[in-house]
């Protein structure tokens, strides 16, 4: 009992709370920035862009088959040696986005491809180009679709953060670790409270998703007004 009130005392909850906080701000930056390029990169490969769709499709592919903490070693001791050497922080949000960036693109593609053909060749023949039948017709009903897996991904890169202790991000994980390797009866303790704060994050996130789902499929309001225009210039 002693071990269990001395392990969460409040010095130690705070420490806790500050490699939470740098947990937090690592999976923000990397999921805008892997939603903001994956997204880009997905659109390129649907639309198949002469030789660029080829080339990113080929990268995307070599990103997707390789280890994260590989890539998250390659970022932190590799691009030191073409001059840009970034802290722990960085190198770990660099290395998430790129990671993710490639699993979202693959997302992304399949989203689009979910859409029935007749919906770009309904909006083609009212006389919407190409672009614009992808922005207003297609990917409002794709992201829809895409939601779940996305904000699937985005749970597992929250998680994957903890491989960035390798490199001494000074993460919840990091600070866990610290703790514990002071006193080693507190490594239990530590692990339950690891396991109750990823769990509220990764879980808030849950949250987030069922309420997007919710909120932009409850009435099938866009998809709906999509079919009759693609009914009405069918006709």
């Amino acid at each position: 009992m002693l071990t269990i009130l001395g392990a969460y005392s409040w010095i130690n909850i705070r420490f806790l709370l500050e490699g939470a906080w740098v947990t937090i701000l690592v999976s923000v930056l990397s999921i805008i920035l892997s939603y903001i390029f994956g997204l880009i990169l997905g659109v390129i490969r649907y639309v198949q862009i002469k030789y660029v769709s080829a080339i990113v499709g080929f990268l995307i592919d070599i990103i997707r088959n390789l280890p994260l903490i590989l890539i998250i070693f390659f970022t932190y001791f590799g691009l030191p040696n073409i001059g840009f050497k970034p802290d722990p922080i960085w190198a770990s949000v660099i290395a998430m986005a790129v990671f993710e960036s490639a699993m979202v693109a693959e997302i992304v593609r399949a989203g689009i491809n979910s859409i029935p053909v007749g919906q770009m060749e309904g909006a083609r023949s009212t006389g919407m180009s190409y672009w614009q039948a992808l922005r207003y017709i297609i990917l409002p009903q794709a992201v829809k679709n895409m939601i779940p897996a996305i904000v699937s991904q985005f749970i597992s890169l929250v998680k994957d953060t903890s491989l960035a202790t390798i490199i001494v991000l000074p993460d919840l994980m990091n600070h866990a670790q610290i703790i514990y390797g002071q006193n080693t009866n507190y490594t239990i303790p530590m692990f339950l409270a690891l396991a109750v704060m990823y769990f509220i994050v990764c879980y808030s996130l849950s949250l987030l998703s069922q309420y997007l789902e919710h909120r932009i499929g409850s009435s099938k309001k866009g998809a709906d007004e999509a079919e009759i225009v693609a009914q009405e210039a069918q006709r």
